[in-house]
């Protein structure tokens, strides 16, 4: 075979021609050379014809890629750093491109955690991990898994909060696909330009309501970034099946509009029949390019577009809205654990919702309830704050999505203890700065009675000589396994009982050593063989329903879904 690389001006029949054969080592492997006698001008210094161009003149980016040597070293797919053996170092060509030591996959981990320990700040950490992630993939998944209570807080929230807000300062190299205005009509001619060909999850955001802060545009590619790490690391996902995607129509935040550093559309953000038109021909491209089963995870986009979305797609693709639906799915495991620890049915409790500080919903107000909300209004009088709600309302249970930080006061949760032996209070809102309580205050407040659960980690709480534990209502419980029970079942659709069993599989996991510590959800340890549970549960269900597809339904469905997990060990080439 003879590959032909062209000259600066691009025409392979012009002067500077380099003729690059494929020949064969003794294992019969192939190597590319170039033949010098073939280069009329810039011989195999220049083979492109680059140093003979001015600035002004175009190249041709021709290349020739070969996985061995000092490209190795630069694919982050195949890369093990210092873990070549010496066999490989001798057949990939690696001699003398790295130090002589031979050093195991384990001993990696423990020196990269040793480093990573040693930044005191979150978002430098975070950028250490993208760095390792950038170099050697399969050493990064390894880092996670191990030590994931430890590192979720550094790639996940609250720290990828931080990141989205100085994207544009900490970016480097993109990790995903970026869609925006100037897209429109060639977005199927995008999805072609990512090179993998075989994707089985996307999750992709607008930037419109970047956890709690708001508008942060096309910055908002953290949160993409991140799921699919997580699909990866707790779901098993293999990485080249992950695609975040940015779509970006523009933003609101003038201070970001401002930013010389910015890296999206610098104009306000598009609405109505232009934005609903590049979202239409996105999720058209998507089904087209990679078929019916590829999962759409909606992430992180206003409550007025989310809910639309959903109800506009969820009966012609596999999409899925983890703000909506997988935020209502842990957060249902948790009560459901919960009520082993306060007794009674989940009927017999009453729940108050903070959410956006809209107001009590109710009959009078039905004409301005946006239509998702219409069901659930009651009749009562309005009622203008929290502590009035919880007075007039009596609620066993206090959750806040609200967005908005320390909104549940003292006042707040001595109202709540003294209605309640144990109140269960959920502070759900991200990234840290957002939650509506910590844990010492739910937990001092309460005179050390209350369950309590969060959106963000915070640390144990000791209260007048007892450790209180602070469990995380995170949605990395439930996505990752939801979205493998998705793939190994071939789901065409998703159904609200798939999440009601990812509820329950979740909530069938938290053992007696964890309520005895007074927690409602698992340990991330075991984050694993979680996923593989919720994951078989909502295959189970996608079978009972006919939405599956890969057919027979295997007999074992927890260790078929643990047989099709991505392991990040190192494997070994010829």
């Amino acid at each position: 075979m003879v590959v032909s690389a062209s000259s600066s001006n691009g025409r392979p029949g012009d002067r500077n021609v380099a003729v690059l054969k494929e020949s064969t080592k003794r294992d019969g492997s192939p190597v590319i050379e170039v033949d010098p006698k073939s280069t009329v001008a810039g011989g195999v210094e220049d083979v492109y014809g680059e140093d003979q161009a001015t600035e002004n003149q175009s190249v041709t980016p021709w290349s020739v890629s070969v996985a061995c040597g000092y490209s190795l070293l630069r694919d982050p797919h195949h890369n093990k750093g210092l873990a070549f053996s010496e066999k490989e170092r001798d057949a990939h060509y690696l001699r003398g491109l790295l130090p002589p030591v031979v050093v195991p996959q384990q001993l990696q981990i423990k020196k990269l955690m040793h480093t990573i320990r040693q930044y005191q700040v979150p978002l430098q950490k975070y950028m250490a991990m993208m760095d390792i992630q950038e170099m050697n993939e399969k050493l990064f998944y390894k880092l996670l898994m191990q030590n994931v209570e430890e590192l979720l807080p550094v790639v996940y929230t609250p720290t990828v909060g931080e990141a989205c807000q100085k994207y544009g300062s900490i970016f480097r190299r993109p990790q995903g696909l970026f869609i925006s205005l100037k897209e429109k009509g060639k977005i199927l001619e995008v999805l072609k330009n990512w090179p993998q060909r075989k994707i089985q999850v996307i999750v992709v955001t607008d930037g419109e309501r970047i956890l709690g802060l708001g508008d942060l545009g096309c910055q908002g590619m953290g949160i993409p970034v991140g799921k699919l790490s997580l699909y990866t690391a707790l779901g098993g996902i293999r990485p080249s099946a992950c695609l975040p995607i940015t779509i970006d129509v523009g933003t609101n935040n003038e201070k970001l509009l401002n930013d010389e550093f910015y890296i999206g559309l610098r104009q306000k953000r598009a609405t109505g029949q232009e934005y609903a038109e590049l979202l239409h021909e996105f999720m058209t491209a998507v089904k087209q390019n990679y078929g019916e089963k590829v999962l759409i995870q909606f992430e992180d986009f206003a409550n007025h577009n989310a809910f639309d979305l959903l109800e506009k797609y969820g009966t012609t693709h596999l999409v899925f809205n983890d703000d909506i639906q997988g935020t209502a799915s842990v957060v249902l495991a948790g009560l459901m654990a919960a009520l082993k620890l306060v007794g009674g049915t989940l009927a017999e409790h009453k729940f108050l919702f903070l959410g956006a500080g809209e107001g009590l919903i109710v009959r009078s107000r039905m004409e301005s309830l946006q239509h998702f909300k219409k069901p659930w209004a009651h009749e009562h009088e309005p009622v203008k704050t929290l502590i009035d709600a919880i007075k007039a309302i009596k609620p066993t249970v206090l959750i806040g999505s609200s967005g908005v930080g320390r909104t549940f006061t003292k006042e707040v949760i001595e109202a709540m203890a003294s209605l309640n032996e144990k109140p269960i209070v959920l502070a759900l809102s991200n990234p840290t700065s957002q939650s509506e309580c910590t844990a010492e205050e739910a937990y001092t407040w309460s005179q050390g009675r209350a369950i309590f659960a969060s959106g963000s980690p915070f640390s144990p709480v000791e209260y007048e000589g007892k450790v209180c534990l602070s469990g995380q209502a995170n949605n990395a419980y439930i996505f990752p396994g939801f979205g493998l029970g998705l793939i190994i079942s071939g789901a065409i659709r998703v159904h609200d009982d798939m999440l009601l069993a990812a509820s329950e599989a979740l909530a069938a996991q938290v053992t007696p050593e964890n309520f005895d510590e007074g927690l409602i959800y698992p340990s991330f340890t075991n984050i694993r063989k979680i996923s593989a549970h919720i994951a078989a549960s909502v295959a189970a269900k996608a079978y009972e329903l006919g939405l599956a597809t890969h057919l027979p339904q295997p007999q074992n469905l927890v260790a078929y879904a643990e047989s099709c997990m991505y392991s990040p060990n190192y494997r070994s080439y010829r």
